[in-house]
C-alpha cells in the first residue's frame, strides 16, 4: 500500500473505529472481536487488494465498510457453525438504519437482506453500505455515486423501508 492509502486510513481511523464500536455495541460480554480488531482486519483485507494504490477518501471508506461487513458476517458464520443449529446468533444494533434505536437483528439476516436488495437495486444497496457501514454523509454518498443528494436520500429511504420489511 502506498503512503496515500496509509494517510487516508490515518485520517479516517477514528471514524472507522467509532463505526466498528457501534456495530459491536450490542454484542454479548466477552465478545472476541473488538472495534480495533475489526478496523485492523478490514485494513489488512484492503491491503491485499491489487488496486488500492491511490483512492479518494470516500472510496476508501466504501471499501472499508464492505470489508467490515464481510468480517462481521464471517465472524457470525463461524460462531453459528460452532453452535450448530444457529442458537445465539450474533446481534448488531442498527441504530438509525431502521429508525428504531434499540432494534437488533442478526448480521447474517442483514447480509442476506442486503444481498437481496443488491440483486433488485444495486445503487440502493450501495447507499446502505456507504451510509450505515461506511458512515458517510448523504452529500458524500451522492458525490461518490454521481447522483444528486435528493436521489441519494430517496434511495436511502426506500432501502430502509425495504430492510425494515425484510428484517421484520
Amino acid at each position: 500500500m502506498t503512503a496515500h492509502i496509509d494517510s487516508v486510513l490515518a485520517s479516517s481511523y477514528e471514524a472507522l473505529r467509532q463505526l466498528a464500536a457501534r456495530y459491536l455495541s450490542a454484542e454479548r460480554a466477552g465478545h472476541t472481536l473488538s472495534p480495533t480488531a475489526l478496523v485492523h482486519e478490514a485494513y489488512l483485507r484492503l491491503s491485499e487488494q491489487a488496486d488500492t494504490t491511490s483512492v479518494p477518501r470516500t472510496e476508501f471508506l466504501a471499501h472499508a465498510a464492505l470489508r467490515m461487513r464481510q468480517i462481521l458476517v464471517d465472524h457470525a458464520r463461524q460462531r453459528d457453525a460452532q453452535k450448530r443449529g444457529g442458537a445465539g446468533l450474533q446481534r448488531i444494533t442498527l441504530t438509525g438504519l431502521l429508525d428504531a434505536s434499540t432494534q437488533e437483528i442478526d448480521v447474517l439476516a442483514l447480509d442476506q437482506a442486503l444481498d437481496q436488495l443488491q440483486s433488485m437495486d444495486a445503487r440502493r444497496a450501495q447507499v446502505v453500505q456507504l451510509r450505515f457501514f461506511g458512515g458517510l454523509e448523504m452529500a458524500e454518498i451522492a458525490e461518490h455515486l454521481g447522483v444528486s443528494r435528493a436521489t441519494a436520500q430517496r434511495d436511502w429511504e426506500v432501502a430502509k423501508a425495504y430492510l425494515f420489511v425484510a428484517l421484520s
